[in-house]
């Protein structure tokens, strides 16, 4: 486990899918309350419950929260019997939540960036705010595991923005599960209490979500007072729902990924660059992990042209390679053209920018989607 978990120096964190990933929490969840979906997973085993509640706080890597324990007394007080997990590659939201409602690795699910190509057009698909013209069901057609869970007898409840209610990545990785909108802290709390009390011989699964600390650590970056405040907050909010719960429910604290501070003389603008934009014809992923969707003939070109400019920036590779490297997992058929010709996972705190493409991408500080230890392992707190 520690090898799998740690990032050997300089090496990338690689993810623990079926061991102790963020796929892997429902399924060990599903264990402990006695109604499972197939094998435990072999590094994710929890206490047996009636009632469990987790909480995903979007943002929170295992690393910050170490690094800051003294801003969260509470969470960190957790740390010492629950070690990491790991994040679904990449590192970001849409492919992490859908990793968690589904079960699945991004190679199955099918959400494997932020934005990604929508094969057969030149167009991209914006996970977190969808496009109309796309099917989610089609898109991700798998039954996810919170509505197996459902159908096996158990309430599950998604507790969250009302705003994401029927949105696409909802309904791709939260369809089958209840879902309870809610707005502001105080009604999260008693939602959550209401939704996992388990009723006679019906065990409860329930989810909740927080963005906040994401859209600071994005805004300030994750060394700013900002993002400490943010985090004070979290970790009070975190304690009133502890105190809120009998005790005989389980809380599970999660996170999707971690977040790295990327400095202005860490970044390169595509934009700017003629000799990386030869050959590629859409650009994808995000700053810190590109899907790379090359002209006819032009892999190889693009991808020395890449390596050469980037250096040891960044691991530049082909599609073939990164699935090779157990990235996403087993990748379907109808994800294969979803993923880069080359894909580019960047190092230390390196981005690749277009402003041109991604304006709003040059105002963040804060960023995520590649494999370093501070973006992939995840809290993992049980109380």
């Amino acid at each position: 486990m520690a090898d799998v978990l740690s990032d050997r120096g300089a090496a990338f964190c690689e993810p623990a899918y079926g061991v102790r990933s963020l796929g892997d929490v429902v399924p060990a969840v599903a264990h402990a309350l006695g109604s499972p979906l197939g094998p435990a997973p072999s590094g994710l085993v929890l206490p047996a419950a009636s009632s469990y509640v987790v909480f995903l706080i979007d943002g929170l890597g295992a690393r910050l929260l170490e690094r800051y324990a003294h801003t969260a007394p509470y969470l960190s007080s957790l740390l010492e019997t629950s070690p990491p997990a790991t994040a679904s590659v990449p590192s970001t939201t849409s492919t992490s939540l859908t990793s968690l409602g589904t079960g699945l690795m991004p190679g199955t699910h099918g959400l494997v960036g932020f934005t990604t190509r929508i094969p057969g057009t030149s167009e991209l698909l914006n996970a977190l705010l969808w496009d109309g013209d796309v099917d989610p069901l089609e898109w991700q057609p798998h039954p996810t595991a919170f509505g197996s869970l459902q159908a096996a007898g158990v309430r599950v409840t998604v507790v969250n923005k009302r705003e994401f209610q029927g949105s696409g990545l909802t309904v791709a990785a939260h369809r089958g599960a209840d879902y309870v909108g809610v707005d502001r802290v105080g009604e999260r709390i008693a939602a959550v209490v209401a939704a996992s009390a388990p009723a006679a011989r019906q065990p409860a699964l329930t989810y909740v979500y927080d963005g906040d600390l994401d859209w600071t650590g994005h805004r300030w970056g994750v060394a700013s007072s900002q993002w400490l405040q943010q985090l004070a907050m979290i970790d009070h909010e975190a304690e009133q729902l502890r105190e809120a719960l009998p005790a005989d429910r389980r809380l599970v604290v999660i996170a999707d990924h971690g977040m790295v501070d990327v400095p202005s003389e860490s970044r390169i603008d595509v934009s700017e660059d003629d000799d990386l934009r030869s050959g590629v014809a859409l650009l994808g992923g995000e700053a810190r992990f590109r899907h790379l969707y090359c002209t006819g003939g032009a892999v190889p070109d693009v991808l020395a042209a890449w390596r050469e400019r980037l250096g040891a920036r960044a691991d530049v590779m082909t599609r073939a390679e990164a699935i090779g490297r157990g990235w996403f997992g087993p990748v379907d058929p109808a994800v294969l053209p979803r993923i880069g010709d080359v894909v580019v996972a960047c190092r230390g705190d390196f981005a690749v920018l277009s402003t041109e493409v991604f304006p709003y991408e040059s105002r963040l500080i804060g960023m995520h989607g590649s494999l370093t230890a501070d973006e992939m392992l995840i809290p993992v707190l049980v109380d």
